[in-house]
């Protein structure tokens, strides 16, 4: 520790738990409009400026490498929609996207719908949340949050003037919205005071905002709510999901102001979702089906419920999507997502792309009326592709490739391994290098993971990525438990009381990469966010020496006093995933791996740290308070902080600053092994 190192002031603060009181000297930290917050955020900032421009040749150079290889100059292919075709676009200076259409694919920029450059005029943060397009066109709802918070102002556009409405409704949820038949009422969500969406409101165009009607309200804090509207446009569906259960209102968007049928009610452990497919429903659910089977009712009986598509174990069906003739369902099979086209008799068809791991996900398909779809696919070698797929040829056809510039794509190289965790227990694990770099234990190494909420981390192309590559790095993507890229119990193996298994496999997974001599052990840097920022946290907790540094954004480490607080947003939700530790056996289960009440004297690894101040997933004061005990309790341990102070979870929103700001991050990881 320096001198101009920042020091955060201790108070007095102790906790009750049931496993005793617990001293807590920085909870003063979680008072935002406490001027010492503010000061110290400041002062981390200030601080974190100062190391980054000690290395700003360094940065500059990855920042302009990156900067190069991108087409600053680009579009999204068109997508055809009820007689229109829409594409977004990027202009070389702009830092957001423009949305538009035209009557041919060819002149699909001519009528620009959404500029996000001039709507963040003004604004340090923009993001664009809905936008959906009215049956007859002549309509555009759309909705923007300007600080990071993730409340969201809904407004209406007329597409023929290219003005909005007066239908201005502020603090939105993006939790879907949904037109009726006739676009005479839009629905939207709005969040509860712990920013939970929890109710879902009609409102008629050109009318007060203060007339508008609640038609569905979920007081149970466990559950978020949805809304929206199936492809053929005849139905709309409000879903509430808990982490656990779910359940699903439908409404005839013909009848707007009707009351809503239930499809069926919550049941404890039971999920469903469902699409509209002609005469019948399409149900995907968890009832006696571990990892999902397909169900079908009758739109006139929605609660009678037909087997059409088996269960099978390790075959995780994620997403079931509903054409007039067909239907595209996607699984995780041995940790790789599998498309295929389901016909009506129930025959399936995978659709073949790629021999490496990648992600493969459907595209924008507006058309409920359709003989091919879109696809998306990428992996670690290859860029993000938008392809169409024939249901009559079955060939894939690509529309357009990301293209990189002043790169050869051919000199790098990926593949999967297995690493064994301390039970045995098979992790998958996604590499990519340079050609050139060799696989003799020499090599510096980024471990990527994430590994909560059944959430699959397919492998992705990232061109700032290249910049670590062509440095002679390794890049792995683990996958342990807790994510479901290996099914169901692939989750549930890493959540509540075998929650230390989404660590103890990532901490495998440095080992094998170091004593397989895939990397050098001693130069291994491992990186996350949110909840894969709690991975960092503890893996730098149980297994010090095995990093040489580690990157935390916006990370999830004040675990057992954020889930002890019903008040702070999304607690009561993150029980069933978490447990709650206000009763054994979770408080002792999540206190012996919250590295905030783990943190020691031990020297850590290197450590950059990030936080968002209107951040309503992880608020700022974890990070805050994690890096404030950790400069106390070991001082010789480097810990660089950054807390954005006009945005929230995402970090920056415009994408030089996000070049930039990925640059800055990938120094620091190049620092930590010099």
């Amino acid at each position: 520790m320096t001198s101009d190192t920042p020091t955060a002031p201790r108070r007095p603060h102790a906790w009750t738990r049931p496993t005793g009181k617990v001293e807590d000297p920085y909870a003063w930290l979680l008072q935002k409009d406490d001027s010492e917050t503010l000061t110290y955020l400041a002062e981390e900032n200030s601080f974190c400026n100062q190391w980054f421009t000690n290395r700003t040749k360094e940065i500059d150079e990855i920042f302009l490498t990156i900067k190069s290889r991108i087409q600053e100059d680009d579009s999204s292919h068109p997508v055809s929609h009820a007689n229109w075709w829409y594409t977004s676009r990027t202009e070389a200076g702009k830092s957001y996207a423009i949305h538009s259409r035209g009557r041919t694919a060819e002149t699909a920029t001519e009528k620009v719908l959404i500029d996000e450059n001039v709507e963040a005029v003004g604004h340090d943060y923009f993001s664009l949340g809905a936008f959906e397009v009215s049956n007859n066109t002549r309509l555009l709802a759309w909705s923007s949050d300007t600080d990071g918070g993730e409340y969201f102002t809904l407004r209406i556009r007329d597409t023929e003037t290219n003005t909005d409405t007066a239908d201005v409704i502020s603090e939105t949820a993006f939790g879907g919205i949904a037109w009726s038949a006739n676009d005479d009422w839009l629905f939207y969500v709005t969040p509860d005071e712990q920013m939970r969406p929890w109710q879902v409101w009609r409102h008629q165009i050109g009318t007060p905002v203060s007339d508008d009607v609640m038609i569905f309200e979920d007081a149970d804090e466990r559950f978020f709510v949805g809304v929206a509207a199936t492809r053929s446009g005849e139905w709309i569906t409000i879903e509430s999901a808990s982490k656990t259960s779910s359940e699903t209102w439908i409404l005839n968007a013909s009848t707007p102001t009707a009351p809503l049928a239930c499809v069926a009610p919550r049941r404890e452990d039971i999920e469903y979702t469902l699409d509209h497919w002609g005469k019948e429903f399409a149900i995907t659910t968890n009832r006696d089906a571990v990892d999902f089977c397909v169900m079908t009712a009758l739109t006139a009986s929605p609660s009678e419920w037909t087997p059409f598509l088996p269960h099978v174990a390790g075959e995780r069906i994620t997403q079931f999507e509903c054409f007039q003739s067909f239907a595209v369902m996607q699984r995780w099979v041995n940790g790789q997502q599998i498309i295929s086209l389901v016909r009506r008799d129930g025959s399936q068809a995978p659709i073949s792309i790629l021999d490496e791991p990648h992600e493969a996900e459907l595209d924008a398909n507006p058309d409920f009326d359709t003989d091919g779809i879109r696809l998306s696919y990428q992996s670690l070698t290859e860029p993000h592709t938008t392809a169409w797929y024939s249901c009559v040829s079955k060939e894939l056809t690509t529309l357009k490739q990301i293209h990189v510039n002043n790169c050869d794509l051919t000199q790098y190289v990926s593949e999967r391994v297995w690493a064994i965790s301390h039970d045995g227990a098979q992790v998958p694990v996604d590499i990519v290098r340079h050609r050139d770099t060799p696989l003799n234990g020499t090599a510096p190494a980024m471990l990527y993971v994430y590994g909560s909420y059944e959430i699959s981390v397919a492998p992705w192309f990232s061109v700032a990525r290249l910049s670590l590559l062509d440095r002679g790095w390794i890049w792995a993507l683990a996958h342990p438990r807790g994510g479901g890229e290996m099914g169901r119990d692939w989750y549930l193996q890493g959540r509540l009381l075998q929650k230390r298994n989404t660590f103890t496999d990532t901490v495998a997974v440095a080992t094998h990469l170091a004593d397989h001599h895939i990397c050098d052990g001693e130069k291994i840097v491992v990186r996350g966010a949110s909840a894969g920022g709690l991975a960092v946290g503890v893996c730098i907790t149980m297994s010090p020496q095995r990093f040489a540094g580690a990157i935390a954004e916006v990370p999830f480490v004040d675990v057992v006093n954020t889930m002890s607080d019903p008040t702070l947003p999304l607690t009561v939700t993150e029980w069933e995933e978490w447990g709650d530790p206000r009763e054994e056996p979770y408080a002792s289960y999540i206190a012996s791996y919250s590295p905030y009440d783990n943190t020691t004297s031990v020297v850590y690894p290197q450590l950059y740290v990030t936080a968002g101040l209107n951040d309503p997933r992880v608020s700022y004061h974890e990070p805050a308070k994690w890096v404030a005990r950790i400069r106390h309790d070991s001082p010789s341990t480097t810990v660089v902080f950054k807390c954005e102070m006009g945005a929230g979870h995402g970090g920056p929103s415009g994408r030089y600053d996000q070049w930039r700001d990925e640059a800055q991050t990938l120094s620091f990881a190049i620092d930590c092994v010099k």
